[in-house]
């Protein structure tokens, strides 16, 4: 790996943490609408609030030229994972504490680097391979207590999130290499918008005035987080990035605590511990690389 593949891959990490923390942010708003309204019009809410954001954002980087000059087919296949992954997720999250959410979820960055490794031809050295199984056996250790989540609906849910993630994150890196940044944000949100909106439309509820702040804060959170994870994967090697994902159990906790007052247990914690020690060894190994090659 050259050192301009090794600093494009820091410097995704660092968008990754970003991405992970205000992904965390809005899952939180998501959850507060979750007992409210059907899956697929909280997905549609999701896609709606973000929309207009990525518009603007899209006319000031580069103009609206660059929707037009897409992968159609790319886009579509990728709306249709963002539908189903939220439509999962919200409803997962209707019967799961953040953190046993994420701990669940996190099955998604080891399909990463499969499909990476499988559809993209990416070569994953033992030090991924290592920093992966450490991550993915903290989530082993948050589960072991009960593991009683994994085989509900909701957990099952939560399952199916992990995978319909982890193939929108392999063709986000394949649209990368033709279609900006903008462009597949705005057709991401689009299509998730529409497609969930139309699939909510048999069972769409009226909104209460009191969550129209959770939508705003859906809006904001979401549309960084969106672009925040759509360039980390543009910029970066998904199986390199993926791990990152094992972060946002740290946040999922302290959201659970901050908002719900429900605190995990010791085991939890351990857990908890043993996934961030799996990312630092995976960047500091990166960097350690990258010295030794151009000193």
């Amino acid at each position: 790996m050259g050192d301009t593949t090794r600093s494009d891959n820091l410097r995704a990490a660092l968008i990754m943490l970003l991405a992970v923390g205000t992904f965390t942010l809005m899952d939180a708003g998501l959850k507060v609408l979750s007992p409210h309204y059907p899956a697929m019009q909280v997905a549609s809410l999701r896609g709606f609030a973000t929309l207009p954001i990525a518009f603007v954002w899209a006319a000031a980087q580069g103009g609206f030229g660059q929707l037009l000059q897409v992968r159609f087919r790319l886009h579509l296949f990728r709306g249709v994972l963002g539908i189903a992954s939220l439509a999962t997720w919200t409803y997962g999250l209707r019967g799961l504490p953040l953190s046993e959410a994420y701990s669940i979820f996190f099955v998604a960055p080891l399909l990463i680097t499969v499909f990476a490794a499988i559809w993209l031809g990416e070569r994953i050295g033992r030090q991924r391979w290592v920093a992966i199984a450490v991550g993915f056996g903290g989530t082993l250790i948050v589960l072991r207590p009960t593991g009683a989540g994994t085989f509900t609906l909701a957990g099952l849910a939560i399952l199916a999130t992990a995978v319909t993630y982890a193939a929108s994150a392999i063709t986000t890196r394949v649209l990368g290499r033709t279609d900006s940044t903008p462009s597949m944000v705005f057709w991401l949100m689009a299509m998730v918008a529409v497609g969930a909106g139309a699939l909510a439309l048999p069972a769409w509820r009226p909104i209460q005035p009191a969550h129209w702040p959770a939508i705003a804060g859906i809006a904001v959170t979401g549309s960084l987080a969106q672009w925040a994870l759509t360039e980390a994967f543009r910029r970066g090697q998904a199986s390199f990035i993926a791990p990152l994902e094992y972060t946002a159990l740290i946040w999922g906790i302290g959201l659970d605590w901050t908002v719900w007052k429900t605190l995990p247990g010791p085991i939890t914690f351990l857990g908890a511990a043993v996934i961030i020690a799996s990312g630092v060894y995976l960047i500091r190994g990166e960097r350690v690389h990258a010295e030794a090659e151009h000193p």
